[in-house]
């Protein structure tokens, strides 16, 4: 017969199983360390990295503000004056404060610049309505919303106005139509909208208080850092292509091409990032490094620069890919040294950003590329003479030298763009 093992269990005096004892003391650790596992994994868990810190600042500061906000409710005294309007200084809270302080204050002072013209004209509306009186009284609140709600929806379709003035459009629309439309049922439409305005002017002026002095956090700080970071990865990425092509370790190869492919794909999503950040960034008052007529637009274009060479990047992969090995060598010590030269240049100028400081482009940039030219010109004359364009590798190779002239040409449009910000922005003389 088969062996049986039988285990006791201990029993109360309710019927209700209690836990088996310990055979030994090796069992009781191993329970232990069982039942401590997932609060010893959380108290290992990694600290928090500065973007989540503001996020946790972020939703401090607003839940402050909504219980500062909320106090109009709270508090008698502050309820007798404003009755149930309290609820729009909740609601503009709610709505405008923002991550960013230039995105709070942008939002402000659209919904503020929204809020009084509607308001106004809504009033204008509804008195000139009031004295129209019987049937035209309604006719006359009909033409108006239509005029006012039609022409204000074609504004917002305007491109320089929906970038910037978008939200201020439909605070105005719903406005305007608040205000028209019960000014037919109230008899003192100019003390409800006055009195509408007093608290949103209330949340607006909280919002504004804490975004601004209370940890603020900054677009044009976040976008001064992210140009940065991705001249940076530029660099990055260039030193990562030439290990993949120009060695023939392959498992530095498969960790390079990843690396860098990564990078310059997230660089060619940044467009949307940079147009937002600089729209808040031009909001934001004097802070730091950065004063009120700080070219921001500037960092547009370098933008569009730094994508450009993402693009060429990613395509000089499709080169190696065509490329024999016997092509490559014939190749090989020049541009490497060429792909060297372009991301010391592209890390130059990302310290120039990074430092404030000019970008010495008359003395370094200009003869670098001079040179780096002279050395792109030096591979491309033997096979221009040759007969490389027979095969599909020396395609490969002649597209590969083709793009690196790009990226020279490329390079020297990104340098003179660093050059203009550090005018107009004020760089100091590197010394």
């Amino acid at each position: 017969m088969a062996s049986s093992t039988v285990i006791a269990i201990n029993v109360d005096r309710e019927g209700v199983a209690l836990a088996p004892p310990y055979s030994s003391k090796s069992q009781k650790k191993k329970l232990d360390r069982f039942y401590c596992q997932p609060i010893v994994s959380i108290l290992k868990q990694k600290p928090m990295n500065g973007h989540d810190m503001r996020k946790v600042i972020h939703s401090v500061k607003v839940g402050v503000a909504l219980v500062l906000v909320s106090l109009l409710y709270l508090l008698g005294p502050l309820y007798k004056r404003v009755g149930e309007n309290a609820m729009w200084a909740i609601m503009t809270v709610v709505v405008i404060f923002e991550f960013f302080a230039g995105a709070t204050l942008s939002k402000g002072l659209n919904r503020g610049i929204g809020t009084v013209l509607g308001g106004g004209l809504g009033c204008l509306g509804a008195a000139f309505a009031q004295a129209v009186g019987g049937v035209g009284k309604a006719m006359v609140v009909g033409i108006a919303v239509f005029i006012f709600g039609a022409g204000a929806t074609y504004t917002r379709q305007i491109p320089n106005i929906k970038k910037k003035y978008d939200y201020g459009a439909l605070i105005f629309i719903l406005t305007f139509n608040l205000v028209v439309v019960s000014g037919l049922r109230a008899d003192q439409v100019l003390e409800l909208a006055r009195d509408r305005l007093a608290t949103i002017v209330m949340g607006f002026a909280i919002c504004i208080f804490i975004s601004l002095l209370v940890f603020p956090i900054w677009a044009g700080d976040e976008l001064h850092h992210s140009l940065i970071s991705r001249f940076e990865d530029l660099a990055r990425s260039l030193e990562g292509f030439s290990k993949e092509y120009f060695e023939n370790d392959n498992h530095k190869e498969k960790k390079s091409n990843a690396n860098f492919s990564g990078k310059c794909k997230s660089i060619l999503h940044s467009k949307a990032k940079d147009e937002s950040l600089v729209n808040f960034a031009r909001w934001e008052p004097w802070h730091g490094k950065f004063g009120f007529s700080y070219p921001w637009g500037k960092y547009l274009k370098i933008g569009e620069d730094l994508r450009d060479l993402a693009i060429i990047i990613l395509s000089l992969k499709g080169c190696h890919d065509q490329s024999s090995e016997i092509l490559e060598e014939s190749v090989k010590e020049a541009c490497e040294g060429i792909v060297a030269s372009l991301a010391w240049t592209i890390k130059e100028l990302g310290e120039s950003i990074k430092e404030m400081s000019k970008c010495r482009y008359e003395e370094m940039i200009v003869p670098k590329m001079k040179s780096v030219r002279i050395e792109v010109s030096a591979v491309v004359n033997p096979f221009a003479l040759g007969t490389y364009l027979e095969n599909s590798d020396g395609l490969g190779i002649a597209s590969f030298v083709h793009l690196l002239m790009k990226m020279v040409e490329k390079l020297e449009e990104l340098a003179k763009e660093v050059e203009e910000l550090g005018q107009l922005g004020g760089f100091h003389e590197n010394s």
